[in-house]
């Protein structure tokens, strides 16, 4: 299969909607990033890699970054975690304060934003304090896309830090409720780090490969998790990687996947390969406009599916 001429061919195909969709303008750090760009790569599991668009611009990965805190997370709890912190969709805007309440502070999923704090107060508890905790978040992302450049823009978390007071209600309320061990500041702090970490596409396409492959990178083959564990968040990107789109996106890509408000999207086609796609501009639900139908219009033109 000629995936560089299929990846072209989207690109193309996709420029009509460049200028419908809207920048996460309420993180001001990220509303002057210009709309009109767009990337795309995939990586195979030998290492060979395909790109278009502006795939070496680095970008903020966002909510990206549950896929892996929630990996780790999984890896020190095992089924201890579910105790905190459900796995079923929301249905529900991911900055949810109604829904959180009512649930008595167990949040729905790891992939909401009220589900990523709990998952990173987790971390905090196991790693001791923040410096730590992000050190390890680190770590463990930089090994996965094998590349040691990847680091955090301290003005976007900032700017997140300034401007996230539903995210700091969230913790709150948690913390309300007994669903939260440390300190609030200490976990948005961590949260926000994390968000803010800056890839490419190349980058993230590559980071997938161990969720593609049962846990196994299959490059320099490091089990970083269980097959089953890896099983499981292949389960929950499906299920609940695009808020209350997921479901949408599971009809139209048929393939698990997270989003980010910065307009990254990445993909994992199960014993095949890792996806990644990145265009600014969202649609109504926080996903990348850009992003969402190049993501089908390349599962139609391979056939790549779990279903």
């Amino acid at each position: 299969m000629n995936y560089q001429l299929i990846l072209d061919e989207v690109a193309e195909e996709v420029m009509s909607l460049k200028n419908k969709g809207k920048v996460a303008n309420y993180i001001p750090a990220l509303e002057n990033v210009d709309i009109e760009q767009f990337g795309m790569s995939i990586t195979l599991f030998d290492g060979t890699e395909y790109s278009t668009g502006n795939a070496n611009t680095l970008f903020s990965i966002q909510s990206i970054s549950k896929v892996f805190t929630f990996t780790m997370a999984l890896k020190l709890y095992g089924t201890d975690l579910y105790k905190r912190i459900g796995r079923e969709p929301s249905g529900n805007p991911f900055n949810s304060l109604v829904q959180l309440e009512y649930e008595q502070g167990i949040p729905r999923n790891p992939f909401i934003n009220a589900g990523a704090l709990n998952v990173t107060d987790s971390l905090l508890s196991h790693y001791h304090n923040s410096i730590n905790s992000s050190n390890a978040i680190f770590k463990f992302i930089r090994d996965i896309a094998s590349d040691n450049s990847i680091t955090y823009n301290k003005n976007v978390a900032l700017s997140e830090m300034d401007h996230g007071f539903r995210n700091i209600a969230l913790a709150n309320l948690m913390k309300s409720f007994n669903n939260l061990d440390n300190e609030v500041d200490d976990v948005v702090k961590t949260y926000f780090k994390h968000c803010a970490i800056e890839m490419n596409t190349k980058m993230l396409s590559r980071a997938m490969l161990y969720l593609a492959n049962h846990g196994v990178d299959p490059i320099n083959g490091i089990r970083y998790i269980t097959e089953e564990q890896a099983k499981r968040i292949n389960a929950v990107m499906l299920t609940c990687g695009h808020y209350d789109a997921s479901g949408d996106f599971a009809f139209h890509v048929g393939l698990p996947g997270k989003s980010g408000v910065g307009g990254g999207i990445v993909v994992v086609v199960p014993k095949k390969m890792g996806i990644s796609v990145w265009s600014p501009g969202l649609n109504s639900q926080g996903n990348s406009l850009l992003g969402t139908k190049a993501l089908e219009l390349f599962a139609k033109k391979t056939g790549l599916s779990i279903f």
